[in-house]
């Protein structure tokens, strides 16, 4: 038998006699607070926290401009599934091989997917910048403190999105290093050349989300279409050059015991990197749900939408690299860093013709990278706007006539340059900290995941907002009771090693380094998040 949600009601009206923050889920823009009128009918509210961390004025908000096709690009672009493939599908040649690639595809593009549609039925209820540490705190386990889960929640979301807004001006700088080798083979790089040419790539990407905010919109439907043409100009340069690999290998070939370890299971699991983390970071889109017009809508559309497709181009890709991948071995040593480079060097016989396409590639994660500068400023904005960072008076501030949090775009971009001076003494420290990334993010999607899955099986949640999973109610359960166990398999698979045994160097620092940001974030609320964070929140019935 269908069951039915419980009904929540929002009015617009100030707690404890001051404006609430304005984390932008009115379809206007306007900031309100959302109260919850629980069984016997009164309203519960949760504020808290220094009156000026919640006074706040018109300057706060956001100019909603993006409509549904430059919303479902700006999610396209910035997965930049097969390029993310391209960079990354070394690690699954060590752990599981040809066929993880293709099965894990598929598993990942399922997993994700459901994932997104879990999230995106919360979106539809709450449209918030805030995402997931507004919801756990909506969701929170009866008899604790709603405050504090939202809090721990936000450092955990906004250190994920900082790790990995520094990764990809790496990878470009690797993108450039790997192309000068491949041109000139007494070239010897150094870490401090990939720090410099990060920062080359990180300039453009920082001016145009201080400068060209009205360019979105049309940059974000050039840059997805781009994305898929330059997907069919790799498929054609691969199918027509490159010496073909046989069905077998493609679907069949299994690598096992190259990494060290003995279990088949496990490295099956640690092969999957590859393809989690090009389909992950839908929750971007929710950080913009303040500039998105129809939101409630939109936004759980354009996440659904963009992680599709993303799996569709991701999977096409990998059955063409598999097929045109050429020697493993010579590939997999390569001294460019990159295989790809070496897969398009022994399809094209062309040192230039190789280095055009890497430079396809680059362009398509430098719009990735504007892509997510703008929506890690703006969950650093509406975190700001809650009290729960430091200095959060000026980090909400909206400016007057850009109109967008510039000084969260600052703080952002400072953040990823700093991390990028770090493979100048060390290239393993560098990628110790940015492999929180894709941990983090998915210990943030489980969260709430987990916590409206047991709301839903109580028959105790908010109300379904304008879209849901469409079917009948066990259809949606279905899929949120998949999207759980996929989150939480990733969560383990992803703090697993690569290689074993395990050394400082080859150690997977993602566990240990998630462990150590849970322990700041509860240091820093019994310091002070427990006096400045303040999140009015709908509190569900009893």
């Amino acid at each position: 038998m269908e069951l039915e949600s419980k009904t929540a009601h929002f009015v617009d009206e100030p707690v404890n006699g001051s404006s609430p923050p304005s984390d932008g889920v009115s379809e206007e823009g306007v900031p309100h607070s959302r109260e919850h009128t629980g069984k016997e009918g009164h309203l519960h509210t949760i504020g808290g926290g220094s009156a000026n961390n919640r006074s706040r004025g018109p300057v706060d908000k956001l100019d909603r401009y993006l409509s549904a096709k430059p919303i479902i690009s700006f999610g396209l672009t910035l997965q930049a599934s097969w390029e993310a493939v391209a960079l990354s599908f070394q690690s699954t040649l060590l752990n599981g091989g040809p066929s993880t690639l293709v099965y894990g595809a598929i598993l990942s593009a399922f997993g994700s997917t459901a994932m997104a549609a879990t999230l995106g039925e919360m979106a539809s209820m709450q449209p918030c910048v805030g995402a997931q540490y507004r919801w756990t705190a909506l969701l929170a386990p009866r008899g604790t403190n709603p405050r504090f889960w939202g809090y721990f929640q936000g450092w955990l979301t906004t250190f994920a999105w900082n790790a990995a807004c520094a990764l990809n001006p790496f990878l470009m700088g690797s993108m450039i290093q790997g192309c000068i080798i491949l041109c000139n083979e007494s070239y010897v790089p150094q870490g401090w050349h990939t720090t410099l040419l990060a920062y080359a790539s990180m300039a453009l990407p920082i001016f145009c989300n201080i400068y060209a905010r009205r360019l979105i919109a049309p940059l974000e439907i050039a840059s997805a279409v781009l994305h898929v043409l330059l997907l069919i100009v790799f498929v054609v340069v691969l199918t027509c050059m490159a010496r073909r690999s046989t069905s077998d290998f493609v679907f069949e070939t299994s690598f096992y015991g190259i990494s060290g370890w003995s279990n088949q299971g496990i490295q099956w699991s640690v092969g999957l990197l590859a393809v989690i983390f090009p389909i992950g970071g839908y929750d971007a889109i929710l950080h913009m749900a303040d500039e998105v017009k129809d939101a409630k809508r939109k936004v759980p559309q354009a996440m659904v939408g963009s992680t599709a497709l993303s799996s569709v181009v991701m999977f096409a890709f990998i059955i063409v690299l598999l097929f045109c991948i050429g020697d493993v071995d010579t590939v997999s040593a390569t001294a460019t860093g990159l295989p790809i480079i070496e897969t398009l060097y022994q399809a094209t016989n062309s040192k230039a013709g190789t280095v055009f396409l890497v430079t396809c590639i680059y362009f398509i994660i430098g719009a990735s990278q504007f892509n997510i500068l703008a929506s890690v400023s703006r969950l650093a904005w509406a975190f700001a706007k809650d009290g729960g960072l430091p200095f959060s008076d000026k980090l909400s501030q909206v400016h007057p006539t850009l109109r967008i949090p510039i000084n969260a775009v600052a703080l952002t971009s400072t953040i990823c340059l700093l991390i990028n001076i770090i493979p100048v003494g060390s290239t393993t420290a560098f990628y110790a900290l940015t492999s929180l990334s894709t941990l983090a993010l998915y210990f943030s999607y489980c969260v709430p995941a987990t916590l409206i899955l047991m709301r839903k099986l109580e028959n105790n949640f908010p109300a379904y907002g304008p879209w849901k999973i469409a079917g009948p109610y066990w259809v949606g359960l279905m899929v949120n009771i998949f999207a759980f166990a996929w989150g939480w398999y990733c969560v383990f698979s992803l703090c697993l090693p690569t290689l074993m045994p395990v050394t400082a160097a080859n150690m997977n620092w993602a566990g240990p380094i998630l462990a150590a940001v849970m322990v700041i974030a509860v240091t820093q609320w019994f310091v002070s998040g427990n006096k400045n964070f303040v999140l009015p929140k709908d509190e569900l019935d009893e």
